[in-house]
C-alpha cells in the first residue's frame, strides 16, 4: 500500500492539491518526490491512488489516477461510550477503536469521571482517529462526539437495540457480534450503583467481562472486538 495522507476536501479523478500538515509530512518526513505515488483519502470510503507531480515548501501537487471503493468496514455500527481515561491512554483508546472498526466514540460523564474533556481535546482525539486510519488503511473515519452525561445518553432514542454496559456482576459474557450495538464502559471507579439501575431499566444488558478489574481502555477495546468478531 503506498504512503496514505488525509485530505479534507471532496476527491475525484485529476489534478488537486495537499497543503498544511499532511503535505509537510509528504514532502519532509516521507521525502516523496515528483514521480512517486502516494494513496489519498477523505473520509468518503473511497480512496484515491495518485502519483505527485510537483513537491514546494508548503504544498504537493498530485494526479489522481482512480477511486476506489475496498470493503474495510465491519457492515455493522459499533458505537462505544466511554470516560477518558487519563493521559496518553485516551490517544491508545480511540486508535485501538479506530483500527477495530469502531463506528463513533461517545465520551462519557460519569459520577465518578475523573477527566472532563474540552472542545480542544476532542479536537485532538479526531487528529488520532487521522493518523490510525492512515495507518490501517481504513477510508471511513470514526467519529469522536461531544462528551455526554450517562444519564442523558443511555436513554438516546436513537441507540440500537443491542445496547451492552460492562460492569462486575453482571451476566456472563456472550455472543454481541454481528449487529449494530451501543457498548459502554465506566471509570476508574466503576458506574455507581444508580448508573447501573438506570441502565438496566431502559433495556441496556450488564455484562460482567470476567474475574479481574480492568482499565477503561482494556474493557472498551474486550467490548469492541466481541461485538466486531
Amino acid at each position: 500500500m503506498s504512503d496514505r495522507f488525509y485530505v479534507n476536501c471532496a476527491l475525484s479523478v485529476g489534478d488537486t492539491e495537499l497543503t498544511g500538515p499532511e503535505a509537510h509530512h509528504l514532502a519532509t518526513v516521507c521525502r516523496l518526490r515528483p514521480g512517486d505515488h502516494a494513496c489519498l483519502f477523505n473520509g468518503d470510503g473511497r480512496e484515491y491512488p495518485a502519483q505527485i507531480t510537483a513537491v514546494g515548501r508548503h504544498r504537493v501537487n498530485l494526479v489522481v489516477q482512480e477511486s476506489l471503493a475496498p470493503q474495510r468496514e465491519l457492515g455493522t455500527h459499533l458505537q462505544v461510550a466511554a470516560p477518558l481515561p487519563k493521559g496518553d491512554r485516551a490517544q491508545f483508546l480511540v486508535e485501538k477503536l479506530t483500527e477495530l472498526g469502531v463506528t463513533s466514540f461517545v465520551p462519557l460523564l460519569c459520577a465518578r469521571s475523573v477527566v472532563h474533556p474540552r472542545e480542544g481535546k476532542l479536537d485532538k482525539l479526531q487528529r488520532y482517529v487521522i493518523e490510525a486510519s492512515k495507518q490501517c488503511g481504513r477510508n471511513v473515519l470514526l467519529q469522536v462526539e461531544p462528551a455526554e452525561e450517562w444519564a442523558s445518553y443511555c436513554r438516546r432514542g436513537e441507540l440500537p437495540t443491542i445496547r451492552v454496559l460492562a460492569h462486575p456482576g453482571g451476566a456472563s459474557h456472550d455472543r454481541i457480534g454481528g449487529t449494530d450495538a451501543a457498548l459502554a464502559v465506566g471509570p476508574e471507579g466503576g458506574f455507581s450503583d444508580e448508573e447501573v439501575e438506570l441502565a438496566r431499566q431502559v433495556g441496556w444488558r450488564v455484562m460482567d467481562l470476567g474475574p479481574r478489574i480492568l482499565r477503561v481502555e482494556t474493557a472498551a477495546l474486550v467490548l469492541a472486538t466481541l461485538a466486531a468478531y
